[in-house]
């Protein structure tokens, strides 16, 4: 048998086809035949350019060894009407190239890649077994040594504390609706008795998760997720799924029966744990948000953040006229105001809040956007009470013109508070860095300031809405204000951002 260039002898079959195993396959061109298990496939997505790089698969041979496939975009066509997940297959004729360096599925150095001259077809009879699947499963340690390196995705293997916040001693309820809206479920999940950890299943996989709960007549427990990503969020490990991950519970492979197993044998490792300690957002200075922002692996996300108040932003719009009944911006019609989401005429219109103020903490400056119950929650006063004073005060001379800052927003400059922000897609996407705040949440002591004199006395939410409904009528014949469903903002907000002078 002649031996191959690279020096590497493949076996022979019966039928004298050369047949190579995985632990010989070096980088360059192979003239010879692979048999293998397929048993996963994913696109691989540039995520900036928006654009698929082509299929990676995880292949499993004979002797247990696992290695990553590739196939280019221009090959997908060929070959992706043959491919089922769990099926045998050889490959004659492949390139061995280079593993890639980040968020790699195997220990293999080599990656298989199809060639122009690749022939993929089914193995059909094989007398040889091939294994289910192969894992690569990681403590809390060593996910923790690796956190956002971008190095080897590892499996985590657990029980389940809680699932959306909800505890598992009932059933808990996935409003699959809403996980599509946010595109994510998120999992609180302890590897045998070690620490809790947040688990975040994004898209396919929150899908499938879905998928798979509801399938078991019981509340499943046991959690296996593949290849999962690790990020500090405020110096708390979190673990994220990629395009490449795949779920399993209780009985679906031997490692959660097992596991499943062990957790019977130690009923105090599914003791509750106390949802309000562990569900809490991380808390991230700006910095560290922008951080998370400008890595494009990551999703949108909600975090805390402390800052004071250094300025309002002039030169925007505070506020919008919204449908009074779903809260989305109204638009003008002929002769009264519409809801594009409602479908009504003739609605009544309410303003709400989109104010931006200008923000910082030891590490950044950001602009943030303050939206419905978030400025009510730093003023005390809701828009539509605002904007009513405004136009009594000013009579028929204010129905025409926009609502300047008022002095309730103005007076907060030089406080401190914690914002609750949310990371939307725009921000990932780079098309705004105005951060949205969805909560004003309390201080441990409530700051007293300058500005505030310490005489913050906020009205109750009765007395904003009752005073909102006198502002409907001159609502409707005020200048268009504000974008609320539109990003945070186009400006160069932080150019626009100026001081304001007191006493003038």
């Amino acid at each position: 048998m002649a031996i191959k260039p690279n020096g590497k002898s493949p076996v022979t079959s019966d039928h004298d086809d050369k047949i190579m195993l995985f632990r010989d396959v070096t980088p360059g061109p192979h003239e010879t035949q692979l048999r293998f298990r397929l048993i996963h496939f994913w696109e691989a997505w540039n995520p900036i350019k928006k654009t698929i790089i082509g299929i990676e698969m995880l292949l499993i041979d004979e002797q247990g060894s696992v290695i990553q496939g590739f196939i280019s975009p221009s090959r997908i066509e060929r070959h992706l009407s043959k491919m089922k997940p769990g099926s045998l297959y050889k490959l004659n004729n492949f390139y061995g190239s280079s593993n890639k360096t980040m968020y790699r599925v195997s220990d293999h150095a080599v990656t298989v890649s199809f060639s122009w001259n690749s022939e993929l077809s089914v193995l059909e009879d094989s007398p040889t077994p091939f294994d289910e699947d192969r894992f690569r499963f990681h403590s809390f340690e060593e996910f923790q040594a690796g956190c956002d390196r971008k190095g080897d995705l590892y499996d985590v293997l657990g029980h389940m504390k809680l699932i959306n916040g909800q505890c598992l001693t009932g059933t808990p309820v996935l409003d699959e609706v809403e996980i599509a809206r946010a595109r994510h479920v998120l999992v609180h999940v302890q590897s045998y008795d070690g620490p809790v950890v947040k688990l975040y299943l994004w898209d396919q996989a929150a899908r499938d998760f879905c998928k798979k709960f509801k399938s078991y007549e019981g509340t499943p427990t046991v959690l296996l997720v593949t290849t999962v990503n690790t990020k500090s969020l405020g110096g708390t490990l979190a673990l994220t799924t990629m395009s490449s991950s795949r779920v399993f519970m209780d009985r679906d492979v031997q490692p959660t029966v097992d596991y499943l197993s062990w957790l019977g044998s130690n009923p105090q490792s599914a003791e509750l744990v106390n949802a309000e300690v562990v569900t809490k957002r991380e808390t991230l200075t700006i910095g560290e948000i922008f951080s998370y922002i400008s890595d494009g692996s990551n999703k949108e996300a909600f975090f805390e953040c402390t800052a004071t108040i250094d300025d309002v932003v002039y030169g925007s719009t505070w506020y919008y006229i919204s449908c009074s009944g779903c809260h989305t911006k109204a638009t003008k019609g002929p002769t009264s105001l519409m809801c594009s989401k409602c479908g009504k005429v003739n609605i009544s219109g309410v303003p709400q809040y989109r104010a931006q103020i200008s923000v910082y903490d030891n590490s950044e400056q950001a602009v943030f956007v303050l939206l419905g119950d978030a400025g009510f929650e730093l003023t005390g006063k809701h828009a539509a009470e605002l904007v009513s004073s405004y136009f009594e005060a000013n009579g028929d001379q204010g129905v025409t013109q926009e609502v300047p800052f008022p002095e309730a927003l103005i007076s907060t400059i030089g406080q401190k508070h914690n914002f609750c922000v949310k990371v939307t897609q725009h921000n990932l996407d780079g098309k705004s860095r105005s951060l949205t705040v969805t909560k004003i949440l309390p201080m441990e002591s409530p700051p007293v300031t300058e500005a505030s004199g310490g005489n913050y006395n906020p009205t109750t939410s009765e007395d904003g809405f009752e005073t909102g409904t006198k502002v409907c009528e001159a609502s409707k014949t005020s200048v268009d204000s504000g974008e609320g469903s539109k990003s945070n903002g186009d400006i160069d907000e932080m150019g626009k951002a100026k001081r304001l002078k007191r006493g003038v």
